[in-house]
């Protein structure tokens, strides 16, 4: 997987298995609820976001689709078969959230750090702010409903 090569390469290894797991929920989210117009695709985009002050080192995940329903958590039983989705993201990120986008659609975005235990040597000072984003590769998903 794509995401799994770029955090390897940021050397943010450490957050691969919560990061995939989070960035699934939010593509099936979207190709299940946003209902995108066919043509339309599901876009994710990945973004360094680097160590400052008492922040460590971490990742933003963005996924845009061409919807403008909002994604929300719903009240799950023990028993229900679906409905988990952003609970795990709640549970696994660090911050989530929603913003518009530039002409149609939404993006979702989800930002998981390293744990202090991960912090490099000196990490922390790095002279860039924390909004200092570098990107990655993006994939695209079709969806052809």
């Amino acid at each position: 997987m794509e995401l799994r090569k770029t955090l390897a390469g940021w050397t943010l290894g450490a957050l691969e298995d919560s990061a995939t797991l989070v960035l699934s929920e939010l593509v099936a989210n979207s190709v299940r609820h946003a209902h995108v117009p066919p043509g339309r695709e599901i876009e994710t985009r990945f973004l360094l976001i680097p160590p400052g002050g008492r922040k460590t080192e971490g990742v933003r995940l963005e996924v845009h689709d061409a919807s403008s329903a909002l994604p929300r958590s719903r009240q799950i039983t023990p028993d229900a078969a679906c409905g988990r989705g952003l609970h795990l993201v709640e549970a696994l990120a660090d911050q989530w959230g929603v913003d518009a986008r530039a002409g149609v659609g939404k993006l979702v975005w989800a930002v998981l750090r390293l744990p202090d235990t991960h912090r490099p040597a000196g990490g922390g000072a790095g002279g860039r702010a924390a909004h200092d984003l570098r990107p990655a590769d993006h994939g695209r998903t079709r969806t052809d409903r």
